[in-house]
């Protein structure tokens, strides 16, 4: 018998620029500098937010028929709570789609 150690095939990633640090989640991507998204609500007073009006309602739908989070619809938080509030009511009496696969009116 040898002494001698099995080598292995693994190497270890390099360590350098451009390449991937070893820490948990990665390198952090810097994203180009976006307009701050405003609340159309707080913006023209005169919009209201009615569960009986689904066109409206729409915009704040995605094409699966979630609701929209507040980071990419850029609305307050007052707002999207009653939007949340009012896309659940057109829901309840099928005034919008629940799921993706229902039909829209």
């Amino acid at each position: 018998m040898s002494d001698e150690r099995p080598t292995s095939t693994y190497q270890r990633p390099a360590s350098g620029p451009g390449q991937r640090p070893s820490g948990p989640g990665g390198p952090r991507k810097k994203r180009p500098f976006q307009r701050r998204k405003v609340c159309r609500f707080c913006a023209e007073k005169n919009l209201t937010i009615d569960y009986k009006e689904p066109r409206t309602l729409r915009y704040f739908i995605s094409e699966r028929g979630k609701i929209v989070p507040r980071r990419i619809s850029g609305n307050c938080a007052k707002h999207q709570r009653e939007i949340t509030e009012a896309i659940k009511r057109a829901r309840n009496i099928a005034l919008l789609p629940v799921a993706a696969n229902h039909a829209l009116p």
